[in-house]
């Protein structure tokens, strides 16, 4: 047992330094009271069993780069086996916890994982910051500014938050006291695993295609606002979703994770817009970070907003059940060459563009096999590697016409939709590869 109280800050969807206002809350609360800061992670053993193997590794490379960071502010991450409900209890007391920050969350599990470990600290005598970080603004917030009613509409979403103030990103730069670090900061208890120690072998992963972390993602961003014209000019239904290289940012899994700060996204692009002719929402970069808020509104305000089942917003279509054909459609062996290139590309690399998503979520539901858009949603959540809660559920209601759009008679080809961007089938024959040496028609 400690017998220095401690500060402890849950690192949960923030694994960042910039930007992280719960993270400088713990530490100048550490530094004023003269307790330990330990920084903590939970990492549930059965991870690989809910997680995609491609968005695990990504998480993992996540906590390596987040550690390292911490190591410059003369701290670390202590990652702890097991979940926070069953874990966190024990901690207040073999600690002697005082004090603890983390980011609201608004996934309906961790909502209730939360009332419960909330009522365990009042009891214990824990004090709980939470701070909203995760998106550009508070969600629930803007639900207040429309009466508690959820903005069904992109346009109404817009209107609402027009007037909400976005408060700048900070940083936090100041080294860590000797007094608030604990003498067992490096014991291997607490150790970032391998994927060997989860039973992965990485040798029949595909190579690294986007290296998560804070330190990527931070030059990943500098790269794309750097190049100023080109984010002024962006158009989301311009870029091509089938290119070898992405078209676009790729920066969607690092705010996933929250390596990336939104609202330094926001910031960044604001920087870049201003006094520039720019492109304007929905079809801009910043068009593309409000759909994420818009859905994340969304997802805060309907009640099984992931669900057919409950769901006020959802229209109740009769989807046929074919477990050959949503097996098929996963694996990328459909028939349809540019459907089976992108499910391919997503298994191994965990990433494909966002009108390829489109394709093969409409391609699924209502254009061609009738299967639940529920059914589509699980399987990105276990292919993705910025699988979003909220976004998830949002754009497999909106692509199946179930909720948000309704002209449920505009489908995308398979056929033709491709061919529009990739007249030779290089794409098609990356992915596709037992169609090498067949002719482009």
């Amino acid at each position: 047992m400690s017998k220095t109280p401690t500060v402890i800050h849950w690192f949960r969807l923030d694994l960042r330094i910039h930007d992280n206002l719960a993270l400088r809350n713990a530490i100048n609360e550490a530094e004023n009271r003269k307790h330990l800061l330990r920084p903590i992670y939970f990492l549930d053993p059965n991870i690989k069993d809910k997680v995609g193997i491609n968005r695990l590794r990504f998480l993992l490379q996540s906590l390596e780069d987040l550690d390292n960071n911490l190591k410059k502010l003369n701290t670390c991450l202590y990652v702890l086996r097991g979940k926070a409900v069953d874990l966190l209890p024990k901690l207040f007391d073999d600690w002697q916890v005082k004090y603890l920050t983390c980011q609201v969350d608004i996934d309906p599990e961790f909502v209730q994982q939360d009332e419960y470990i909330e009522d365990i600290a009042e009891k214990k005598g824990v004090f709980i910051n939470k701070r909203v970080q995760h998106t550009v603004y508070d969600v629930h917030k803007v639900l207040r500014e429309n009466n508690g009613a959820v903005p069904l509409t992109y346009q109404k979403f817009l209107s609402l938050v027009k007037s909400i103030n976005v408060k700048e990103p900070i940083e936090i730069s100041n080294v860590l006291s000797s007094h608030c670090k604990p003498i067992d900061i490096q014991s291997e208890n607490y150790s970032i695993p391998n994927l060997k120690e989860l039973q992965i072998d990485e040798e029949t992963l595909a190579p690294v295609k986007y290296h998560g972390g804070e330190t990527e993602a931070l030059k990943r961003l500098n790269l794309y606002m750097s190049k100023k014209e080109w984010v002024c000019k962006f158009e989301k239904p311009n870029s091509s979703p089938n290119s070898i290289e992405p078209s676009t940012t790729v920066l969607s899994p690092y705010i996933s994770h929250g390596c990336l700060s939104a609202k330094l996204f926001y910031y960044k692009l604001k920087e870049v817009e201003n006094g520039r002719q720019h492109t304007l929402p929905p079809v801009s970069l910043m068009g593309q970070l409000m759909w994420r808020e818009f859905y994340y509104t969304a997802g805060t305000g309907v009640a099984n907003f992931d669900k057919m089942v409950g769901n006020a917003i959802c229209i109740q279509i009769p989807w046929t059940k074919n477990d050959a054909f949503l097996k098929a459609w996963a694996e990328g062996k459909t028939g349809y060459p540019f459907v089976d290139a992108i499910m391919r590309q997503l298994k191994q690399e965990g990433w494909i563009h966002h009108l390829a998503r489109h394709m093969v979520a409409c391609f699924l539901t209502r254009g061609d096999l009738w299967i639940s858009w529920e059914e589509g949603a699980k399987i990105f959540e276990d292919y993705l590697l910025d699988y979003d809660w909220s976004l998830n559920a949002g754009n497999w209601m909106w692509l199946s016409a179930s909720a948000f759009f309704y002209k449920y008679f505009r489908v995308y080809s398979p056929v033709a939709f491709g061919q529009k961007t990739d007249k030779e089938g290089v794409y098609i024959k990356k992915y596709v590869p037992e169609l090498k040496k067949y002719p482009r028609e």
